[in-house]
């Protein structure tokens, strides 16, 4: 099977998922584990089941290959998040090293069912090393940006550019604030969402100087995300192709500012999938092939 996922927003033809049912199993497993997972509240399993729905048929408006990640003993909540455990270049797959302890056999259960179906591994980041794909953002083919705070660490970083150091021409590392501390959940897309070649939208306040500079000085538009709108994963956007993308509903300013610059803005309530978890569209999602 081809696969390419060194984009953020070439149009997606492959994806792969993990549904809640075979994530969340039961309302009385996820009653066992929201609390340890530090989600903010309960989720309702039979909602987020029709929420999830929802989700699926805005992607089957411009995806056709869908793969499923099956049930898994060794895993918990969080594996519906798929972004996180895996990185996917055009040479294989990377099976990450989560720096979140409750997640740590979601690499292994990717990894098995890639084997399973054929799909290539490139490598995996072992030992103290920790990276999750949550801090990798392409910012074109040959250039990626890391970052590295609480879940990626300089041992992470370290072995992923040794696995990628023929694929990329650019790798920058950047520094992620405390911000809320160790239990919370910040990524470098956490700041940062790719809408387009040259068009993203961020929130500036996380972001370091430098690395918001760059962007600028490649000629990239910045939408920013109101303070408003923060917290409400504004900034976690997914995009299905360049200038068509899905967003948590209850951003208006934000989605009216993408579609001032002719941006097809698709919206879902992501309540019990997404809010309740930390976990927006892009978290949602590992594309497996996406056109350059």
């Amino acid at each position: 099977m081809k696969i390419n996922g060194q984009s953020e927003t070439g149009k997606i033809q492959s994806i792969l998922l993990k549904h809640p049912k075979d994530a969340f199993l039961s309302q009385g497993n996820i009653e066992q584990q929201w609390r340890q997972l530090n989600y903010t509240a309960c989720p309702g399993y039979k909602k987020a089941l029709l929420e999830y729905e929802r989700f699926l048929g805005l992607l089957q408006a411009t995806v056709t290959d869908f793969h499923f990640l099956p049930e898994s003993d060794n895993t918990g909540l969080d594996s519906i998040y798929l972004h996180d455990p895996v990185v996917i270049t055009r040479k294989g797959a990377i099976l990450c090293n989560m720096g979140k302890k409750e997640r740590e056999n979601e690499p292994a259960a990717v990894g098995k069912y890639f084997s399973e179906t054929g799909i290539s591994i490139l490598g995996k980041i072992t030992g103290d090393g920790r990276l999750e794909g949550g801090d990798i953002v392409w910012i074109d083919e040959k250039t990626v940006a890391v970052g590295q705070g609480y879940r990626t660490n300089e041992k992470g970083i370290r072995q992923f550019k040794e696995l990628i150091c023929d694929l990329v021409d650019d790798f920058i590392v950047v520094p992620l604030p405390h911000w809320n501390g160790p239990e919370d959940v910040l990524h470098l897309m956490s700041m940062i969402s790719p809408i387009d070649k040259y068009l993203a939208v961020v929130y500036s306040r996380l972001m370091p100087v430098s690395f918001r500079e760059y962007l600028k000085k490649r000629g990239i538009s910045l939408i920013e995300v109101p303070d408003s709108e923060y917290d409400s994963m504004a900034c976690n956007i997914l995009a299905v192709e360049p200038r068509r993308v899905i967003m948590l509903s209850g951003n208006p300013q934000t989605q009216m500012m993408l579609e001032s610059v002719g941006v097809e803005v698709m919206t879902y309530n992501g309540t019990e999938i997404s809010r309740k978890g930390a976990g927006g569209p892009t978290c949602l999602t590992r594309p497996l092939m996406r056109l350059s």
